[in-house]
């Protein structure tokens, strides 16, 4: 990804976390969750978790989907499941170009009489997952998130 760094997203810093977790007991010093969090929140520059949780969310160069991400949605009316392959933070911050790769190609051709299949593609999102862009009914022409399995 390119731009300005970015702080780990929320699951990011609760695998650092429990990674920590894991490291202080395999060395015979066992530390709570919690405590965990606070010894994260205070290696990313943060007084306390409260304060890192808030900024991590509120972080608007923070793109909603990282590079390796198994995701799903909406392209051009047609649902998907992908991964993605590469995200750009594009100026004003809060807009990202990213480029996604679809498990099954997707027809992006609403006609009975020809298809167009698509299985990679390059749009621009927000922090929302959506494109600014719409489709001729007001929605978006993509909309992206996650997939948890």
């Amino acid at each position: 990804m390119t731009g300005s760094p970015t702080l780990p997203s929320i699951d990011d810093l609760k695998d650092e976390a429990r990674q920590l977790r894991a490291r202080h007991a395999a060395n015979g010093t066992p530390i709570s969750h919690s405590r965990a969090l606070e010894l994260i929140a205070h290696a990313h520059g943060f007084k306390d978790w409260n304060t890192l949780h808030a900024a991590s969310e509120n972080d608007p160069a923070r793109p909603p989907i990282n590079i390796g991400d198994k995701v799903r949605g909406n392209y051009l009316g047609q649902v998907f499941l992908g991964d993605v392959l590469d995200i750009e933070s594009l100026t004003p911050p809060g807009r990202f170009r990213v480029t996604l790769k679809f498990d099954e190609p997707v027809d992006v051709v609403s006609f009975d009489s020809f298809s167009n299949l698509r299985q990679r593609v390059t749009c621009t999102i927000g922090r929302d997952g959506k494109s600014a862009e719409s489709t001729s009914d007001g929605r978006p022409q993509i909309h992206v998130e996650r997939h948890v399995t």
